[in-house]
């Protein structure tokens, strides 16, 4: 659709990603008016900042937005790159999305006016949907190497062909560094892999996949109030696991085995040599306990509901590192790939709604700026908050509060039902 400049909307939606589009289908369904506004093109964070082989960690059942479940041949496969975005343009497709591709928000005012690329507007409402992965995070020590060293952040990471002849760095062991890792090793290239504290887990264990008996036993539902350490595990790094070839473990150990260098974290760099932490034992039994404290809790479940669930054997590493390698030589290093995360960008919204650290202050997604909303933040809610997994109820949620605002009711972030004011 084309966005009028000057005009008004009820809602603007900023971000026409799966959050975007799970929470314009619920308003759409309730009859709000709204606009979404979408930078580039339905799925372009899925086209441009995933690599080619990149495919999705979690099965396709759980694909779940809301009016448009996956219905595809293959529920326990695994979505590739191309198929998460034609899933996602088929979506917009299926309920006429009030969508304007090609326009970025710049500026977010008290009063809600919004500055665009292509005008100003103005909302009665606004709701955040610009997701988590916005300014690639790479460490000040990159600066210090030789510029004859390619280097790339893991979202412009396509293929092996893509770097250089000669070995490979990639810092960081969540899903991205890992899966990334694999994908240069299966190629034939040299790869040293500086590990981090990121926890693995099992592809499938007693018959299913670990995903599956997660969600039986409802752990994707659990909201993040009923945690303990509810701030911490916003930030968790997420498992490493693969859905690459109908889905498999990643051992780094086994990768070791057959070649793969493996170090602890990165903590120092010049010119000439890498410098690492004596962790690298750590970090790959800590990623071994938490794998192997999920699978307790799969048997005491198994145990506690009597299910008829195959018996299997546990986890014994094959390979454990003798020795802590402190230093690596950069000589016949082509290429370092940065496999440190992303920080947000909130740095276009002038509205009072973030903490110290940047991070939007909310309550299931609703600010203490009525109107103002955020969706698709990690755990907004639950551990499918954002994905494609639980959006859907995220989106929900946020529509009737919308609803309701327009009707009079005003929500405070962080108070009780008994405690919200109708105007």
């Amino acid at each position: 659709m084309q966005l009028r400049d000057g005009a008004h909307y009820s809602v603007v939606v900023v971000g026409g990603g799966q959050a975007g589009l799970a929470t314009s289908w619920q308003l759409t369904r309730q009859g709000v008016d709204h606009v979404v506004l979408e930078a580039d093109r339905v799925g372009s964070e899925w086209r441009n900042r995933r690599w080619d082989s990149f495919c999705l960690v979690t099965p396709n059942w759980q694909c779940r937005l809301p009016g448009f479940p996956y219905d595809g041949q293959d529920p326990d496969g695994f979505m590739v790159r191309d198929e998460i975005v034609g899933y996602l343009e088929e979506y917009a497709r299926s309920y006429d999305v009030p969508l304007a591709e090609g326009v970025r928000a710049t500026q977010l005012d008290h009063g809600f006016r919004i500055a665009t690329t292509h005008g100003v507007i103005t909302a009665g409402q606004v709701v955040v949907a610009t997701g988590p992965y916005q300014q690639p995070r790479i460490p000040r020590l990159a600066e210090r190497l030789s510029s004859t060293i390619s280097q790339l952040h893991s979202s412009q990471y396509k293929n092996p062909d893509q770097l250089p002849p000669g070995a490979i760095v990639v810092v960081g062991t969540g899903q991205s560094g890992c899966q990334i890792a694999e994908d240069l090793h299966l190629a034939g290239r040299t790869v040293h892999l500086a590990t981090g504290s990121a926890p693995r887990v099992a592809r499938f264990y007693r018959g299913l996949d670990v995903v599956a008996w997660l969600d039986r036993m409802g752990y994707y539902s659990k909201g993040i109030e009923q945690f303990d350490d509810a701030d911490a595990v916003r930030f968790r790094v997420n498992h490493y696991v693969t859905g690459r070839d109908g889905g498999r473990d990643i051992d780094l150990r086994k990768f070791a085995l057959e070649g793969m260098r493996l170090y602890g974290r990165l903590i120092d760099a010049d010119q000439s040599v890498l410098r690492f932490a004596p962790d690298l034992r750590q970090n790959l039994d800590h990623a071994d306990a938490v794998s192997e404290g999920i699978k307790d809790s799969i048997d005491a479940f198994i145990a506690a509901q009597g299910i008829a669930a195959p018996a299997e054997a546990r986890y014994q590493p094959v390979w454990t590192p003798d020795q802590e390698p402190e230093t690596l030589p950069l000589q016949g290093i082509s290429a370092v790939v940065w496999s440190t995360g992303f920080r947000r960008d909130d740095s276009w919204i002038r509205v009072p709604v973030f903490d110290g650290r940047g991070y939007p202050t909310h309550r299931r997604g609703v600010t203490s700026v009525p109107g103002l909303y955020f969706i698709g933040l990690p755990w907004q809610h639950t551990w499918g908050s954002g994905r494609f997994g639980g959006v859907a109820d995220d989106a929900q949620y946020l529509a009737e509060r919308i609803t309701q605002q327009r009707a009079g009711v005003h929500w405070i972030a962080g108070l009780p039902r008994a405690q919200r004011t109708v105007a």
